[in-house]
């Protein structure tokens, strides 16, 4: 009864944020602002895990299609692992990892401080002012995290396939190209937006949520970021079935 409580809960909260992001402008200046903490602050960290993602593909393509010949599909192995799955994985992770964190914990530091409780006051909803910009601000930034995963990704492994593994760049390149479709490309937007609403909601949800004082803030950030990481997982799984699946 508790877990069906708390996802109906949860949907009544979707569904309210939704509502005022629609219906309502949002606080001037401020989804600018969020953009650029989350995008901008995360992007650092996620070049350097893409170069070394994109490396290994490149290395684990070789070694597992070489025994048989097949060295001039890594760049189809690349494309297909890299782009379809891991870069919006990937890029989802290290906001959920770096952002997210971040919601969760200034939401609780608020709700701690009765700053929360103070726009009620003051006849400011919440989650107009709190949630909203953070919502749009990741929605505008994730499939630009995305694309330079993609980018970095993809790059690396051609690096390594060339000028480590000593395959040819031209073959590589047209296996990348011939690899990679419109409706891929289509997939990490859907994917990069709906991973960046499932983050944004369930650690603002649980940031409004969290206990008093620092052990509340702490279990709030830590589920925050469990939770939006099975959601990403989940999602991702559900999506590539709908669009892959036959």
């Amino acid at each position: 009864m508790n877990l069906l409580a708390g996802l109906g809960a949860f949907a009544g909260y979707v569904v309210e944020v939704v509502r005022l992001a629609v219906t309502r402008r949002p606080p001037p200046g401020e989804v600018l602002r969020e953009a650029w903490k989350i995008g901008v602050l995360s992007l650092p960290v996620l070049l350097v895990i893409s170069v070394f993602v994109g490396t290994n593909l490149s290395i684990q393509g070789y070694s597992a299609f070489a025994p048989m010949g097949g060295q001039g599909l890594v760049g189809m192995f690349v494309a297909m692992a890299g782009v379809r799955e891991l870069a919006p994985i990937l890029a989802a992770a290290m906001v959920a990892a770096k952002a997210g964190t971040e919601m969760a914990s200034a939401l609780a530091v608020m709700r701690t401080r009765e700053q929360v409780d103070a726009l009620e006051v003051m006849a400011v909803p919440p989650l107009w002012y709190l949630v909203v910009p953070r919502l749009l601000g990741i929605l505008l930034v994730m499939p630009a995290l995305t694309v330079v995963s993609i980018s970095m990704t993809v790059l690396a492994a051609w690096a390594v396939a060339v000028w480590q593994l000593g395959l040819q760049s031209a073959v590589f390149l047209l296996q990348v190209q011939q690899s990679i479709t419109g409706l891929d490309l289509v997939a990490c937007v859907v994917k990069a937006d709906v991973f960046a609403a499932l983050i944004c909601l369930v650690c603002c949800w649980f940031g409004l949520r969290s206990g008093r004082g620092p052990e509340g803030v702490g279990k709030a950030t830590n589920l925050a970021v469990v939770v939006s990481a099975v959601a990403v997982v989940i999602s991702n799984a559900l999506v590539s079935q709908v669009l892959y699946g036959s």
